[in-house]
Order: C-alpha cells, then sequence, then structure tokens
C-alpha cells in the first residue's frame, strides 16, 4: 500500500549548521532519505546561497550560530524573500526558546540530541505545509550590515529596527499585531512603552523614504501595521 503522507519527490533543504560533524550527518541522513542538503555555516554564508534559490523547499536552522541568532536569521531569510518552512535545531529547550523559535517565524522546533527517523518525519511534514506569502519587490535586508537595502542604496538599523523590519517584510500584505511586534523585537520581559513601538516604526517610515520605496507602513488602530507597495498606476 502507498502511504498517501510519504514524499512525491527529492526534497532540497537548506541547514545552516556551524557544527562541521553534526552537518556530515545530516548530509548523510538526507541522503539516505532520498533528499539533498544545501549547506552553510555562517548567517552571512546561509543568506547569500538560500536567498533567490527557489529549489529549497525546508529549512534548517541551528539557533548558536557564530555571526547571528538563528531566529534572527529566520526573520531576514523570509524578509528577503525565502519563504521555505522553518525548523530550528537547539540544544535549548527551555520553553521561552521555543517560544522564541516560533515567534520568529518558524514552524517546527528540534531539541539536539535528536532521533534521525523523527528528523526526516518532520522534515517530510513542513514541506507538506509550505505555502509562500507575498513579496515586497526591491526591499531587502542585509545581515551582515544590519541594513534595509534598495538596489544600491542602503540604510543601517538598529538591531530593534532590524527585527521590526524583517516581521513586517516577511509578513507584508497582512496586518501584524503591535504585540507581535514588540514580542518579536524586545527580549522577553523587556517593558515597553506605549510610544516606544510607534517611535521606532516611525523610524523605519523614514528609512522607507529615504531609500526611494514605495513600500509605506501603515497604521490599523487598534490592531496593528501593515507593509504595503503602492500599485503601480
Amino acid at each position: 500500500m502507498i502511504d498517501p503522507a510519504a514524499p512525491t519527490r527529492e526534497l532540497v533543504v537548506g541547514c545552516c549548521e556551524d557544527d562541521p560533524a553534526l552537518a556530515r550527518l545530516l548530509e548523510e541522513c538526507l541522503r539516505a532519505a532520498g533528499h539533498v542538503g544545501v549547506f552553510a555555516q555562517t548567517g552571512g554564508q546561509a543568506v547569500r546561497r538560500f536567498v533567490g534559490d527557489e529549489r529549497i523547499d525546508v529549512l534548517l536552522l541551528d539557533i548558536g550560530l557564530p555571526d547571528i541568532d538563528g531566529r534572527d536569521l529566520c526573520r531576514v531569510l523570509r524578509a528577503n524573500g525565502q519563504h521555505a518552512p522553518v525548523m530550528f535545531l537547539s540544544a535549548r529547550d527551555q520553553v521561552h526558546d521555543i517560544v522564541q523559535g516560533f515567534a520568529s517565524g518558524g514552524l517546527d522546533y528540534l531539541v539536539k540530541p535528536f532521533a534521525v527517523a523523527e528528523l526526516i518525519a518532520r522534515i517530510e511534514a513542513l514541506a507538506r505545509r509550505a505555502e509562500p506569502p507575498p513579496k515586497v519587490p526591491g526591499l531587502h535586508l542585509d545581515p551582515e550590515r544590519f541594513a534595509l537595502c534598495s538596489g544600491d542604496a542602503a540604510r543601517m538599523l538598529t538591531p530593534t529596527e532590524f527585527r521590526l523590519a524583517a516581521l513586517l517584510l516577511a509578513d507584508a500584505g497582512r496586518v501584524v499585531r503591535r504585540t507581535e511586534l514588540i514580542d518579536s523585537a524586545w527580549v522577553p520581559g523587556a517593558l515597553v512603552k506605549g510610544n516606544t513601538l510607534d517611535t521606532y516604526l516611525h523610524r523605519l517610515r523614514l528609512h522607507l523614504r529615504e531609500l526611494g520605496s514605495t513600500a509605506t507602513i501603515h497604521t490599523v488602530r487598534g490592531v496593528g501595521y501593515v507593509l504595503r507597495t503602492a500599485e503601480p498606476r
């Protein structure tokens, strides 16, 4: 009998893992299951290798990378148009770590050490759930410079501005609630005053204007904010 839940094609899995031994193990496990791994060791490498690669079906991201937190990398990849579903691999097993993983855009979280069979099953399940959201043309994030870019122009961002921009870009066209923005941009338990978020979003609007972008951040009163691109006339 054919299992209807089984994958019907070879999957391409983008893996960002800085431990060479674990990267080799992942490559062997994927190959044995009939899939292909594309590997990066740092966040910067991951952006260069994964963004624009439409072959990738699933992303596996380590959280403890040498140059960027894997959760921030997830935001950057999504903001830059790579919307393959993300699974985090991490030795961090505290509830707040797992919650932050999902808040950053991940769809699954697997604690190390893990069973190979479970890893492959979760990868294949994620591939079946993939649905690409809309993109914002012309804009992308550069994690190595912490910059919002449009063409050759760039505006340097603070870490908080960067996280807010990443979430709004990744979910362009969807209203993002204030609580979701605060949870994504500030550390758990941070005291964020009522107008603090508005101040940061005002700065992002200025950055967009100075870049000459047609994208604008609209306020949905009592709910949150949405990033929209003006329709061509």
